[in-house]
């Protein structure tokens, strides 16, 4: 079962063996390890003012704001409709990452390209004068073999196939721990508590990361970054300067599969079906019924009744998947993006601080996999309208809401309209 996944196939025998004995000495724990990492791949990203859909071929489109060449199409113009990014065929993609006016694509061979603004990227970026406006690999990163990329408010990261994780900028004492200038354009492998520890997933919030490891009995978790908030999870506000284990899931008994870290607040899922949530509260983000920050990982009661699948975050929202394919939202409603609420209106007088149903995508009658919402600082990115989110569904039908002036949505609004209050579908088939 490990020989048939696409990246093991890749593998040295010497590595092979090597990843056997850090799983527990068991082919079974390799293959669990293996399918932890391939289920939290992106396949479709909401970013602030442009998209990224992979489908299952591996082909790229992209659509929005490309002021900075951030949708690599060798210009920068805007785009309102999906368009495929042409120089990269034959080339298979499998995972992407969505920043302020930047992307990272990875391939089933491990490179990783970007294009769009050059900040966390690498020299041969920082140093460009122009816009980067078609798909360029990362030549400080051949030696890696990547299998995920993320990008945060001030850093990017970048998890292995051998389960390790390096950073680019941000890495001073109390940030990301490698002591280097804030503008380092060197990738810098996070060490310390994670030396001998295999990450299977990395998710990066505005100025934190959450590694998500794997170890023979279950999973855990690290962060490492800005504590504002309690958004570390470690029960304080301190920053943490080296990766630390999030201590706190085992007195839940609480086993993560996945993890989320929204821009200012995050989020896990169980293997039991359970959510947790921490840091900043504020529109009632966490789902606890109120809008206090939490510093520790908290069980969401409002999805008692709920077996998850899967979990996301943006700013201030968090959407959860049932095992039914129901979507449940809390948070901020400002954008219309939570996708439940009627109008701007009746958003402003409604309670968004514990789970609801989205109705407006059960009416499609369509099982919901996947929810992708923007994940950045709309401060930082008001220029490019509001926030956004995707709806991917088990057909391979892609719906869209929320913000879309720059073309973002993948669909055409109707004119003096800004965003999408309903799901629409967007002209594109995943499978």
């Amino acid at each position: 079962m490990c020989q048939k996944r696409p990246i093991f196939k890749l593998i040295t025998q010497q590595e092979k063996e090597h990843l056997k004995q850090k799983c527990g000495g068991s082919w079974k724990l390799v293959f669990k390890y293996i399918v932890v990492r391939e289920r939290n791949y992106s396949q479709v990203v909401a970013g602030p003012g442009h998209s990224i859909v992979i489908t299952t071929k591996g082909d790229v489109y992209s659509f929005g704001a490309n002021c900075w060449g951030q949708l690599g199409l060798g210009d920068t113009e805007d785009r309102f409709t999906p368009c495929l990014i042409r120089s990269l065929q034959g080339i298979k993609i499998i995972q992407a990452a969505v920043g302020s006016r930047q992307t990272m694509l990875v391939s089933d061979t491990g490179s990783v390209y970007a294009f769009g603004k050059g900040s966390f990227v690498g020299a041969e970026f920082s140093d460009a004068a122009d816009h980067i406006t078609t798909p360029k690999i990362v030549e400080s990163l051949k030696g890696v073999f990547v299998v995920q990329a993320a990008i945060g408010g001030y850093f990017s990261a970048f998890l292995s196939r051998e389960g390790r994780v390096y950073t680019f900028s941000w890495g001073r004492a109390e940030r990301l721990g490698h002591s280097s200038d804030p503008s380092d354009v060197e990738p810098r492998l996070l060490s310390g508590p994670l030396e001998d520890v295999l990450v299977a997933q990395i998710s990066a919030g505005n100025c934190y990361l959450l590694m998500l490891a794997y170890q023979p009995t279950g999973m855990s978790v690290y962060s490492v970054g800005c504590g504002l908030g309690g958004k570390l999870g470690h029960g304080c506000k301190n920053n943490k300067g080296t990766p630390k284990l999030i201590e706190h899931f085992r007195t839940l008994s609480f086993n993560p599969v996945s993890v989320a870290a929204g821009t200012w607040h995050a989020a896990a899922l169980g293997d039991d079906g359970r959510v947790c949530t921490w840091g900043w509260g504020h529109t009632g983000c966490l789902g606890h019924g109120d809008e206090e920050y939490k510093a520790l990982p908290t069980v969401v009661q409002g999805l008692s009744s709920v077996k998850a699948v899967h979990v996301s975050t943006g700013e201030y929202t968090t959407f959860v998947v049932s095992d039914n394919g129901d979507v449940y939202s809390f948070g901020s409603a400002e954008s219309l993006n939570l996708g439940f609420q009627e109008d701007e209106e009746a958003a402003d007088d409604a309670d968004f601080s514990t789970p609801n149903l989205v109705e407006s995508l059960k009416v499609l009658n369509e099982k919901a996999v996947q929810i992708s919402p923007t994940n950045s600082s709309y401060w930082l990115n008001s220029e490019m309208g509001y926030p956004h989110t995707f709806a991917l569904m088990e057909s391979g039908k892609l719906y869209a809401f929320g913000g879309g002036i720059k073309g973002q949505l993948g669909v055409k609004l109707s004119e003096g309209q800004d965003r999408l209050q309903n799901p629409e579908r967007v002209p594109i088939d995943i499978c």
